[in-house]
């Protein structure tokens, strides 16, 4: 199986990293790749450049064998369409299922995505759910969520795309938004528990997310 995480990791943090290690684990995958995009269609541009955030998904994901970063939508430089991306990446896998891995918040605004039916059939949708997020999306998703939920990951492998999956979380949760907050009021305390050393490192020694 072929499994992405799509975000602007501006900046990763081990949220992000939490998340796709549960999904490596519960699912049994060999490898997860992590997509930061270059233009966000849905979120505001961000404020580093992309070698920045490279550099620190790199630290976030160092050590982690299974965690990799693909950066066709960077190297696109237009704006980030999750169904341009699966697009290529199934002509690429054509036999393979691929799994799209998105929070909560992601898949109850699915409907203001970009031909979101058609993503739905180029991949499975894996939603992470943590206990204090509900699910609400508008009616055409939920009809689409009445047909294609499962709880079975053994049908994830044995068809290419189609199901939705529900990756249940832990309570924590955590925004990258609220990370440059706290960089900006030098809270090192919530930094250093959201953040690996060698990430607030490379923040500092950039001046990055100062302002």
């Amino acid at each position: 199986m072929i499994a992405l995480f799509g975000g602007t990791f501006d900046p990763p943090h081990l949220g992000h990293l939490n998340m796709a290690m549960r999904c490596v684990d519960e699912l049994s995958l060999a490898e997860l790749k992590f997509l930061p995009c270059a233009i966000p269609v849905h979120k505001q541009k961000p404020s580093i450049s992309d070698e920045h955030r490279l550099a620190m998904l790199a630290n976030l994901l160092s050590g982690q064998q299974k965690l990799v970063i693909d950066r066709r939508e960077l190297d696109r430089q237009e704006p980030s369409y999750s169904l341009l991306t699966l697009q290529e990446l199934r002509n690429e896998y054509q036999d393979q299922p691929i799994l799209f891995l998105m929070g909560m918040d992601s898949f109850n605004s699915l409907h203001t995505w970009y031909q979101w039916q058609e993503i739905t059939k180029l991949c499975h949708l894996v939603v992470y759910q943590r206990p204090n997020e509900h699910c609400s999306p508008d009616a055409k998703v939920s009809a689409y969520l009445a047909k294609a939920r499962t709880n079975s990951s053994n049908k994830l492998q044995t068809s290419k795309a189609g199901h939705c999956y529900f990756l249940h979380g832990e309570q924590k949760d955590i925004a990258s938004s609220t990370i440059r907050a706290a960089i900006a009021q030098h809270d090192k305390e919530y930094l250093e528990h959201w953040l690996p050393a060698s990430v607030i490192d490379y923040i500092n020694s950039h001046g990055l997310y100062a302002d």
